[in-house]
């Protein structure tokens, strides 16, 4: 099975977990960034790094110039270069969103074949969702899991 195919397994398992701000707890409660830090603890084990308290607009408020999730994912996970016009995700991509183009990436999910994603989503629970236009032209970076030591 490929990190991928694992990352996707992992992601299901979280499906239903209700949405809470900064939440990482499979059936408890998690955020989009709390998903893909619950996948890296079901492959790897500990995280690499605490993430800093956030706000619900942290995105709005960065400094400029700056992209703090991209940063981060860039820190542990492998790049996959763009643009990505014609991108099919590889199952267990790791997708990362920008909603206005002078904005850094605010959202994540991770991509669970060609066409689908799952992702905790502000006021739902994680879910499997088609990776629609709107969300291919928000897409702002891709990264993929490291294979495991």
């Amino acid at each position: 099975m490929t990190p991928g195919d694992e990352a996707v397994a992992q992601a299901r398992l979280w499906l239903g977990t209700p949405y809470r701000h900064q939440g990482s707890l499979r059936g408890v409660g998690c955020d989009c960034l709390g998903l893909l830090r619950g996948v890296w603890r079901g492959l790897y084990g500990r995280e690499p790094e605490a993430p800093p308290p956030y706000s619900a607009t942290w995105a709005e408020s960065a400094a400029p110039g700056t992209d703090p999730l991209a940063e981060a994912a860039a820190r542990h996970l492998l790049p996959v270069g763009g643009p990505w016009p014609g991108y099919a995700p590889l199952p267990g991509d790791v997708l990362l969103f920008a909603f206005r183009a002078h904005l850094p990436a605010r959202h994540c999910a991770i991509a669970s074949g060609p066409g689908t994603m799952i992702h905790a989503h502000d006021r739902a629970e994680v879910t499997e969702v088609a990776l629609t236009p709107w969300w291919r032209r928000h897409l702002a970076g891709v990264f993929r899991f490291p294979p495991r030591p």
